[in-house]
């Protein structure tokens, strides 16, 4: 199975803290815990948790402030804990970029579950590409760093999984609903006029750095198709 998933549970209730920290490390996962959203944050610069449980009522930095900070820095997977369970408070989670909401108090199973659940959709931490390459695009998935002619190419968490679809399935037409599924998640909200959106930018910074926007080609009424030419992945 390899190794144990990383869990950083963040919550300024000890007692609670302890409780998630307990309970995860006795169905196996690998866990760090943090008292605030700022030591939460140093947390995922140094150590990259493959999932964050992430509590919205703390002090100074709290879970929404902290969740917006760590969209601009990673796509983890993060599952909102809350003690408010009105439909908009999860739907303004789910929004900001949450993966999953759960509702104090919670169930021990219903949480593990939910883990497990978020956790499956991520990409597979053992068996993911480690890099890409072809005649135009250099990608290190790991260090989540692209590089175009020699040039940084600086990406925003959902560019990269844009990307990443795109570096995925080269040659290859993705469907818009493919797409909504691939890089959103098949989440509520999302729309096609998103990822016309989301290419645009995409294309962008590519030709930014000397790609040819055209690498993407549309095909209208279905999708999109990244076209490189000779493509080598590392796995």
């Amino acid at each position: 199975m390899g190794t144990a998933a990383h869990v950083l549970a963040v919550d300024d209730d000890h007692d609670v803290r302890s409780l998630v920290c307990e309970l995860l490390v006795r169905a196996g996962y690998r866990v760090t815990e943090a008292p605030d959203g700022r030591a939460a944050l140093r947390v995922l610069y140094d150590e990259r948790p493959d999932l964050v449980l992430l509590d919205v009522s703390m002090p100074e930095l709290d879970g929404w402030a902290t969740l917006e900070r760590i969209r601009e820095l990673s796509d983890v997977p993060v599952v909102i804990l809350s003690a408010l369970g009105a439909e908009l408070e999860k739907v303004r989670a789910l929004r900001a970029g949450a993966d999953d909401y759960v509702t104090k108090p919670f169930g021990r199973q219903e949480l593990l579950a939910r883990v497990e659940t978020v956790l499956r959709r991520a990409p597979n931490r053992d068996g993911r590409r480690e890099s890409y390459s072809d005649d135009l695009l250099q990608v290190d998935f790991g260090e989540r760093r692209v590089t175009a002619a020699g040039n940084d190419v600086e990406l925003t968490p959902l560019e990269f999984r844009l990307l990443a679809a795109f570096v995925g399935h080269p040659n290859q037409l993705l469907e818009h609903d493919q797409l909504l599924q691939l890089v959103w998640g098949g989440e509520r909200g999302s729309s096609r006029d998103q990822v016309k959106l989301y290419v645009g930018y995409l294309r962008r910074k590519l030709a930014a750095a000397g790609v040819d926007p055209g690498v993407i080609e549309t095909a209208r009424g279905f999708g999109y198709r990244y076209s490189p030419g000779t493509a080598h992945t590392t796995v």
